[in-house]
């Protein structure tokens, strides 16, 4: 029988999975606690959220909040979730950066994720986390719609100056 403290958590783990627009599975096994804690303060920062929770009750939170996909092959062993409540890419870049610091001791690998409605795989958190963020491509969108602009003014501006320096006819 289900105790009340497992409803409750399943009830806030099902509100997190349905209000995210991505979370990402994450195996922090061997992970210090201050290292824990930054990761923590680095999400919230971000508007994103990293919590742990039993595997069985979130795959119960997943059935509820009406996720399709199944996650049995990531929800093995030590599992942690990162919530992307603001930005669904904040998460996987979070979890990546402190990933790629462990690499060489093995532990904090990415499992997996979940986002725009479909589950993605480690590789495709890793890519996720290597894109610039919005603010980056914007500005890259942006400087590439002036560029062309930009060099008509500098056209303009070297044809006056031509002009000017011309002798009088």
């Amino acid at each position: 029988m289900a105790t009340q403290a497992k409803k409750d958590q399943v009830a806030l783990l099902t509100k997190k999975i349905k209000d995210a627009q991505s979370f990402v599975l994450i195996d922090y096994q061997g992970i210090a606690v201050n290292e824990e804690t930054e990761l923590r303060r680095k999400m919230k920062e971000s508007g994103a959220e990293y919590l742990i929770a039993k595997n069985r009750l979130f795959k119960i939170a997943l059935k509820e909040a009406g996720v399709e996909e199944s996650f049995d092959d990531v929800l093995e062993g030590t599992t942690a979730f990162a919530f992307g409540f603001t930005d669904p890419v904040a998460p996987a870049k979070i979890a990546f950066e402190l990933s790629k610091a462990k690499e060489k001791e093995k532990i904090f690998k990415i499992k997996g994720g979940y986002l725009t409605g479909k589950k993605v795989q480690e590789a495709d958190v890793k890519a996720l986390a290597l894109l610039p963020s919005r603010e980056q491509l914007l500005s890259m969108v942006l400087n590439a719609m002036l560029g062309p602009v930009r060099k008509l003014a500098y056209a303009v501006v070297a044809i006056s100056d031509k002009k000017e320096g011309a002798p009088a006819a």
